[in-house]
């Protein structure tokens, strides 16, 4: 009879031991997820998005659906991701634009994504490119071109207030010490018509929008946005190389979940992300024309919040509304 209940002691002990383990499998999803796109089908964030979905899904285990939720300058998407059940389902793809300058520009809503979500991962950037146009700007370098700025008056287009495109020419102006006229577009495709018809001087815009102009000589390039050559443009040097030291503003793109997220879904999340990241997705994010940055996924959030910090000062310093 000891021995019995020796036995069934040990037994109980083992299953008391087995408990912790069990606790620790990772969580798995038993339901499609989904990818909210803050802005409408066919720009650089669908495709973002639907690039990274199909590894991310071979590695979750799960359908990962890219679904589009456009409006109030990405808001109405965030504010749903924000919403809905915490349970890893429904993650955002995080912009500079949400992260940093909707805090800022859509203050009134309240709506904050550092600090109302966690980063799974970082995606990649893009550049935006300074081009002017030749028959209106005789400048073929950044310095002939700020000397140029400084002897008459230019006119410059973004794709809209408040957008990366528009903030990366109020930091220019100001690095460079020149003032021009801004005339906001309503995206990518009425600004390149605008300068196309040599209606601006010049423009900021994504390496996307800009490359094949470039290469058909409708643009002139003097330098990209972000601190290392973009590789779809190897031949543009970045501001600092061109003679602007310090300039450094790169589009990045993350997935990101509530902050109320369990930390065990976060964890699966993080994990599956970073495992679909491999060489061949890092190249098919490359031909959309998205370099990769290389961010420890421990040090994304703090990562993110100073970036995001930083546009969100030059955002309040240019004063920039919704308007």
């Amino acid at each position: 009879m000891t021995q019995i209940l020796r036995r069934a002691a040990l037994a109980g002990f083992g299953t008391i031991l087995a408990a912790p383990a069990l606790r620790a499998q990772p969580w798995q999803p038993t339901r499609p997820l989904r990818i909210v796109v803050t802005y409408p089908p066919g720009g650089v964030n669908d495709i973002v998005a639907r690039i990274v979905a199909e590894p991310f899904s071979r590695e979750i285990g799960q359908p990962v659906v890219v679904e589009n939720r456009a409006g109030a300058g990405g808001n109405i998407g965030t504010q749903h991701v924000l919403q809905s059940d915490a349970d890893g389902l429904t993650i955002l793809l995080g912009t500079t634009a949400l992260f940093g300058v909707n805090p800022i520009v859509y203050a009134s809503t309240g709506v904050d994504a550092v600090r109302d979500t966690t980063s799974l991962g970082l995606l990649g950037q893009v550049a935006n490119v300074l081009s002017v146009i030749p028959g209106k700007v005789e400048a073929t370098d950044l310095r002939a071109f700020i000397a140029e700025a400084k002897r008459r008056p230019m006119v410059f287009g973004s794709v809209g207030n408040g957008s990366s495109s528009h903030l990366s020419a109020v930091v220019f102006m100001q690095m460079a010490g020149i003032e021009a006229t801004h005339v906001p577009y309503r995206g990518s495709s009425p600004l390149v018509a605008a300068m196309l018809a040599k209606d601006v001087d010049f423009g900021f815009d994504t390496a996307a929008t800009s490359t094949a102009h470039i290469q058909s000589g409708s643009f002139r390039p003097l330098a990209v946005t972000t601190a290392t050559r973009a590789s779809a443009l190897p031949d543009v040097p970045t501001m600092e190389q061109a003679g602007l030291p310090g300039y450094d503003l790169g589009i990045w793109f993350n997935l990101a979940v509530a902050k109320r997220t369990p930390a065990p879904v976060v964890a699966r999340l993080r994990d599956a992300l970073g495992k679909a990241m491999t060489p061949a997705t890092v190249t098919r994010l490359r031909t959309a024309y998205v370099d990769a940055i290389s961010v420890p996924v421990a040090d994304n959030d703090a990562w993110i919040a100073a970036s995001a910090g930083r546009w969100q000062a030059i955002a309040r310093d240019a004063r920039i509304s919704a308007d």
